[in-house]
Parts: C-alpha cells; structure tokens; sequence
C-alpha cells in the first residue's frame, strides 16, 4: 500500500517562557481551544498529547484492519521529511486512532494524522506541525497555530442540557438474561470467562458539545487517560500497550467493586470485598494470563506481579497488574505499537477466554455491534512508539444529539446476573457524569 503525499513535521521544544506567555500549564490548558469539536486527545495526570485538524486519515474494517492500518503509516512515514530535534516519544510523525472491537464491526477503525499536536510528558513539552504536499512547516507558523488555540481557548466547561436516557440493545431484564446464558456456557465446559457489554441511549433537546465531555473527564477522572477519537470519548482505566522503545507495559484490570457499596466509616473494604473474593480474583487471573500469553513471543523478558494490587478510582476499585516486558528485536527491527495491539487485542479483560469461544457468545448474546467500544484507542509515532489504551468507560456520539454509551462486567460461573448489571451501572457513571445525567434511569 502506497500514499499519493509526502508528510512534512517540524517538533519544537515548548520553553516555560513561551507556555507562561500563552497561559498555558498543561495539555487541558488547551481542551476549549476548539470550541465545536475539541481535539484528538490522550491525557492523563497533566500530560499527553492533544490534535488539531486533520490533515490524512486512514479507515478500515474487518479481520485486517489493524495490519492494514499498519500498512498505511509505514507507507506514510518512510517518505516523510521529519525534523524532529525533540526525539521523545509522540514527537515527529504521529496519528492518533481508534479500532473497532470485533472483525465483524461495521464501524470503522482510523488512524488520523492531526495537524498541529501540543505534547507534555515528563517535563518536557512540545508543538509539531504537521503538513503534505510540500508545505514546510516552520517555527514561526507553528507558534501562530499555538497562538491562535491558546487565544481562542474556552477553559470552563458547559453543563450539558438536561438528557434523558433510554435502554440500547437489551432491557436490564434482557441482558440478565444474557448473563444467566453466558454462566450456563462456562458451567456446560470449553469455556472459563466471557465479557457482556450493553449500550444504554442519552438523548438531549440541545447539541451535545464533545469537548465539555473531554473537559468534564479530565476533571473528575484525571488518573484516567481520557481519550478523544472524533465521536468516541471516555475516560478508561486500562492500558493495552505502552512502547517506549525497546520497553513495553500494559496495565490489566479484572475484577471490579462499586465504591458506593462500602459502608459508612469502613476501613478496609476494597482489601476484604474484592481482594478477598475468589470470583473476583479468577477473573483478573484469568485476563492476565490472557495478556501474558499473548505478549509473551514478542518478549525477551517478561514480568507482572504474583498478585495485583488494589487500583482505587472514584467511582469504582479494581483488581489491578502492571506487565513490563523488554521487546525481541525479528530481523533487526522491534514490533511496532500497532503490531503488538494487533496481536493483543482482545484480551481477557474485554472478551474472555478462551478468546475464540468467548468472542462467539458474545456476537450472540449481547444483541449489539460494539463498535469502538472496548477496541484500542490512542496513538503511535513514526518510531513505532506508541500508547493504547482500551475504550471503557466510553461513549459515541452518534449525532449532536445522540450519545450512546457502553459498559460490561466479567462473567465468570459464580457470578450473578443483578450484581453484574449494578456493576456495569458503576461502570457508567464517569459518562453519565460528564453527560449530567443520574446513575440510573
């Protein structure tokens, strides 16, 4: 696969003189500098990358999408004239993107070229301006684009209009339904995990504004990475893959407890309740092994904890694992970010296990196409860096008034389908909180 353009980039190092200038801290300083739209996004703890326009973008669907895309950028990379005096990972080169959960999907995957990016990681921060066709770009014209944002920039979210929500594919009592179906495959053999997701509906009288939700997620959910693919937003808890050269991490979490369970003037809780329930650590033993057994041929080494530790979010506890592992290098080159979420996806934590029967079930019983839904989201750079996450804690918006949003719960043989359905309920509330909308209909 070829392109018909040359990608031109230009990184500038950001200094503390020029961001104090322009008003600006950190990334979410520019949230609100595209009121209509808001940018590409990926942001978490005050760093991460945000994109302005687009200037090339690649669509796919079916089984290939992921080497497809692949395909693209390297065609797109290997003619790009690059100056990049920077050389961090997301500097240079880079698209953001989006992938459809299932092969079946008929919603496309995309990989989007943006064309300014603003980065912040580790003290260090950044402006690229990216061109085609022989436009070069240059320090002076990326600092006005910089300019213009930071001037434009609205940094109050808007209270989103007053929605209603509705059931998606399934009622509850349906979707229980599908839970009780899922526990009686695992009882019947061949099959030890499936995840079941179900979509609820949130409609509002006036336009949605896609960068308020952003804003809103990185408020509430800053130890999230909160990602922004055109229509798909969310704020998700979990990372698929991490490269930074010749390192990998991911972060797997199975095994959920709602903080509004917990008893007044309680201590202990999350270490009792879900670290102590064998259910609840099957599940994360079986998504890490899922994960581990997948990255295992693209390693040298590998390593994860004996046990997971507790991750504490506001509206929900999890059964966590950090993985690192150091990339094998296959005939002098290292596996790229992409190639390495093509190999990955879908873990455990999303699907089930084993992986093909689960995936099975689920295109039977959840009744819905997922579309982005628990596919990987985030970006790669021209030197195979990269950082994808996994789309929870998420929603599309299907128009400027349509939102629709997405959670699952792990079923495993012991669970029980009304604790599953208050779980995906928790798993809702960072979008119904960012929509204004009540935990429950």
């Amino acid at each position: 696969m070829t392109v018909s353009f040359s990608l031109r980039t230009l990184t500038l190092a950001l200094t503390p003189a020029t961001l104090t200038e322009l008003g600006i801290t950190g990334p979410a300083d520019l949230l609100g500098a595209d009121p209509g739209v808001g940018p590409l996004c990926w942001l978490r703890l005050g760093e991460g990358l945000l994109g302005f326009g687009e200037i090339a973008s690649f669509a796919a669907t079916g089984p290939t999408r992921f080497a497809d895309a692949e395909q693209w950028w390297k065609s797109l990379v290997a003619t790009a004239a690059v100056n990049d005096p920077v050389r961090m990972p997301g500097t240079g080169a880079m698209a953001f993107g989006s992938f459809a959960f299932s092969k079946s999907s008929a919603f496309e995957s995309v990989l989007i070229v943006p064309a300014l990016v603003v980065g912040f990681s580790s003290g260090t921060a950044w402006l690229t301006q990216l061109s085609l066709d022989g436009a070069v770009p240059t320090a002076k014209s990326a600092l006005n684009l910089l300019r213009a944002l930071a001037t434009a920039r609205s940094s109050t979210p808007a209270t989103p209009s007053v929605g209603t929500l509705r059931p998606g594919a399934l009622s509850e009592e349906q979707w229980k339904d599908s839970v009780r179906a899922g526990v009686n495959a695992i009882t019947a053999g061949g099959l030890e995990k499936v995840v079941l997701a179900r979509d609820v509906v949130a409609t509002f009288p006036e336009p949605v504004r896609r960068v308020s939700i952003l804003q809103r997620l990185v408020e509430l959910y800053g130890q999230c990475w909160t990602y922004g693919v055109r229509g798909l937003v969310g704020a998700t808890p979990e990372i698929l893959i991490k490269v930074d050269g010749s390192t990998a991490q991911a972060r797997v979490l199975a095994g959920t407890l709602d903080r509004e369970d917990e008893p007044a003037g309680s201590t202990g809780f999350a270490d009792t309740v879900l670290g102590g329930s064998l259910k609840q650590r099957q599940e994360h033993d079986f998504a890490v092994r899922s994960l581990t057994r997948q990255l295992a041929p693209f390693s040298t080494d590998l390593s994860f904890p004996a046990e997971p530790f507790i991750l504490e979010l506001p509206n929900v506890w999890h059964l966590a694992s950090d993985v690192t592992a150091q990339l094998a290098s296959s005939n002098g080159h290292l596996p790229t970010s992409l190639a390495l979420v093509e190999a990955l996806h879908p873990t455990a934590a999303v699907c089930g296990t084993p992986r093909e029967e689960a995936g099975k079930l689920i295109l039977d019983l959840e009744k819905m196409d997922r579309g982005p839904y628990a596919g990987p989201v985030g970006w790669l750079d021209g030197a195979g860096n990269g950082e994808w996450g996994i789309a929870l804690r998420g929603a599309v918006l299907e128009d400027e008034h349509t939102v629709r949003l997405y959670a699952g719960a792990g079923i495993v043989e012991a669970s029980d389908p009304a604790a599953e359905l208050a779980e995906t309920w928790a798993k809702f509330r960072p979008m119904l909180q960012a929509l204004n909308l009540p935990n429950h209909p």
